[in-house]
């Protein structure tokens, strides 16, 4: 007998244990385990702000395996720790990853799904599979706007008592004159009595109480820049008027969230800006409902949406065109970035309209710069 017989008879049956032990392992570990997958997060958050997430997972096997499971968060929420699981099983397991999640980014964030891999014990055998794991999805509403709200737009958006800050002008009534006050726009000066009588006289109009809130956004008119900027002054307006008891409503050129004052509709004016994309559609007015305050966000306003916001004025008590050029303005406290020289035609076209337009009742209001507000007409 040969030296190579020899070895042969001596391993081949430690080698036919050692297939048939890998064989085992393999067949062992073909079926995944089962998985049950749940993920507790709050279904709306604003920008800038923390979240809790909750990922309970459910592990069955009756054969001994190895299970590497990993559930990775949406792009625009950034995790504090990574939702991953690395286990050894046999029977039943349950597990709870907890973390917090940074809402970095507007919009509607759904979970792309998971992977699961499985391997027997020793984990020579890997399989993977997708996580079985149930849609998800987390509106993330756009963060507060920079903008001091109380000193730019509360007062078109004030109902409430009378006075000179709150309220909406009605160009069509006069309660009286008074003397000037600093800040009140020169186009409400009264010359002649103010020449009369030696001082500095102007007409006070009757006040009126805006009845709802309808802000529209212009996404035809400015890219991705304008249309962040824009929904978040949006969604400060709408909070803001909600907390003054106004029915709130958002629209854009296709899409009117539902008017009124309770939780659910401000919810749904949110969403509709958490989800604004730029459009290059001509943009479209809503209907206004009548004595309502309408507010237009835009970048460039073309005489089409001029002259759909003075249709809109036939009904609402306040018209208010809200100008962000895009390329000159920054938000306060923004980084700096590249700066134009001048305004858009367009913005130097609504400057010289308005005079008329504010005496068509539709206020002009044009951000500059880092932080000033230019109040035209």
């Amino acid at each position: 007998m040969t030296l190579l017989s020899v070895a042969l008879t001596t391993t081949l049956p430690w080698l036919l244990l050692i297939g048939a032990v890998l064989a085992a392992l393999w067949w062992g570990s073909r079926r995944p385990p089962g998985v049950s997958v749940e993920r507790a997060v709050p279904a709306t958050g604003f920008e800038g702000t923390r979240v809790p997430l909750t990922v309970r997972v459910t592990l069955r096997s009756r054969r001994p395996l190895r299970v590497l499971l990993d559930d990775p968060t949406p792009r625009g929420v950034v995790p504090a720790v990574t939702p991953e699981l690395s286990v050894r099983l046999l029977g039943h397991a349950e597990h709870d990853l907890t973390t917090t999640l940074t809402l970095n980014r507007r919009g509607a964030h759904t979970w792309p799904g998971g992977t699961l891999r499985w391997a027997d014990p020793l984990g020579l055998f890997w399989h993977s599979a997708p996580l079985p794991a149930p849609p998800t999805t987390l509106d993330v509403f756009p963060g507060t706007h920079g903008l001091i709200l109380p000193d730019l737009l509360r007062p078109l958006l004030s109902e409430g008592t009378l006075t000179r800050r709150v309220g909406l002008d009605d160009p069509l009534s006069l309660r009286g004159v008074r003397d000037y006050v600093p800040g009140d726009p020169p186009g409400r000066v009264h010359w002649r009595l103010s020449a009369r009588t030696g001082t500095l006289t102007v007409r006070e109009p009757e006040r009126t109480a805006a009845s709802s809130l309808t802000v529209f956004v212009d996404t035809s008119s400015g890219g991705e820049v304008f249309v962040d900027s824009a929904a978040r002054l949006a969604a400060s307006l709408v909070r803001e008027a909600a907390s003054l008891g106004l029915p709130v409503a958002a629209a854009t050129r296709d899409t009117l969230s539902p008017s009124g004052r309770d939780p659910l509709s401000m919810q749904a004016a949110l969403r509709l800006l958490a989800r604004l994309a730029p459009d290059a559609a001509p943009p479209r007015l809503p209907p206004t409902r009548s004595g309502g305050n309408l507010i237009l966000l835009t970048a460039s306003p073309g005489p089409d949406l001029l002259t759909q916001a003075l249709h809109a004025r036939a009904t609402a008590a306040r018209v208010t065109i809200v100008a962000l050029p895009e390329g000159f303005y920054l938000e306060p406290g923004e980084t700096p970035r590249r700066q134009w020289t001048g305004l858009p035609d367009t913005v130097r076209d609504l400057e010289r309209r308005a005079a008329a337009l504010a005496g068509a009742g539709i206020q002009v209001v044009v951000l500059r710069g880092n932080q000033s507000v230019l109040t035209l007409g």
